[in-house]
């Protein structure tokens, strides 16, 4: 009995003396570089057809809304307050992108993935600037150009 109860002991203190194990933690992406085509987000736009060719008037007039509305927030090459705009079309959906410019505050409350932007932005919610579909229509026709 009392080999027993020291050999318990020893395979304890070996346990107990053997290097800690750390779990492998899963690699997490941030909520900007995650690429999801398929979420159309949550607002009025629920289809955007995108031609080939880039609308040279409409993105002029993006361009423009862009630098007024969205420049002391979103740069377009490097994060500021918000993600950086360049490939923004390569990780969201058109709808997303203008649901996101049009509908911002429910959008970062039901959305999954606007919610995780917010927190990885540490809670600085995007302004709602832009109100007719029609200009944020323009503004992704601006960003589409970005490379």
């Amino acid at each position: 009995m009392k080999q027993l109860v020291l050999y318990l002991g020893i395979v304890l203190w070996c346990i107990g003396c053997a290097p800690e194990q750390k779990e492998s933690k899963k690699e997490s992406i941030k909520a900007s570089e995650k690429i999801n085509l398929t979420d159309k987000g949550i607002g009025p736009v629920t289809t955007v057809t995108l031609e080939t060719t880039i609308n040279e008037d409409l993105k002029k007039e993006g361009q423009v809304l862009f630098q007024t509305h969205c420049l002391s927030c979103h740069k377009t090459h490097k994060k500021l307050i918000g993600p950086a705009m360049v490939g923004i079309l390569d990780r969201r959906t058109p709808e997303w992108t203008m649901n996101m410019i049009l509908n911002p505050y429910e959008m970062t409350k039901k959305n999954p993935l606007a919610k995780a932007l917010l927190e990885e932005y540490n809670g600085s919610p995007m302004v709602k600037q832009i109100t007719k579909e029609t200009q944020a229509r323009a503004i992704l026709e601006y960003l589409r150009t970005l490379e």
